[in-house]
């Protein structure tokens, strides 16, 4: 099973399909409840203080059998960070985000800095149009499939410096530091259509943006 959570932010069309199945997870974010609908989506589960819900859906999605479970408006997370963490206590094997991004400045760095929440430990893509954004931890490896060409870029995330190699971009890298605060990173290439990215050290959050469609696993 696989977690799509909407959150409340832009949402931009994927360029590859949602691809939900049936044993899918579907989870609104609160607003993010607008985008299923949108979509002519039917979400497994709104979650959130509901302050960015039109009552009049949430007594839809209520009808409907669509399990709420609401959170006072003073609270110490975000509606995404609990939906996240929701997904997570059930059991899901892999969180894919869309509408995390746009809108609010603040809160579309808080949802990025999500990705290295500390007890987030299923693996979590955020999606935005036809940008895929991952987070590497110390030791991971990342399998990039796409087109070549098409952009990655490197970024690190913590103060001091990230230790990366890569195969298959157009700039490579051994067991180089790429550090914190400079741009080094920024705007690699795939050379065929697949390369990897492995962070020996450091916090990595990697931006993927495609070119063609592909379908999501």
């Amino acid at each position: 099973m696989k977690t799509i959570i909407f959150a409340n932010g832009e949402f931009t069309t994927p360029l590859h399909p949602l691809n939900i199945q049936e044993d899918d997870l579907v989870i609104a974010a609160d607003g993010g409840s607008q985008h299923c609908l949108s979509l002519g989506i039917l979400p497994g589960v709104l979650i959130g203080d509901m302050d960015s819900t039109d009552p009049a859906l949430l007594e839809k999605w209520r009808g409907e059998g669509v399990e709420i479970i609401q959170y006072p408006e003073d609270k110490d997370q975000t509606d995404l960070e609990l939906a996240l963490m929701l997904a997570q206590d059930r059991g899901t094997r892999k969180i894919v985000v869309h509408g995390a991004v746009g809108g609010r400045l603040d809160m579309t760095f808080g949802n990025l800095g999500l990705l290295a929440h500390p007890q987030l430990k299923t693996p979590t893509t955020l999606i935005n149009g036809a940008e895929e954004v991952h987070l590497l931890h110390s030791g991971e490896m990342l399998t990039l499939v796409g087109e070549p060409g098409e952009l990655v870029s490197l970024l690190p995330t913590q103060p001091g410096k990230s230790v990366v190699s890569t195969r298959g971009l157009e700039y490579p890298l051994k067991n180089e530091p790429l550090e914190f605060g400079l741009s080094r990173g920024i705007s690699n290439h795939l050379t065929g259509k697949r390369g990897t990215v492995h962070l020996e050290s450091g916090l990595l959050v990697v931006v993927h943006t495609r070119a063609t469609l592909q379908e999501e696993n």
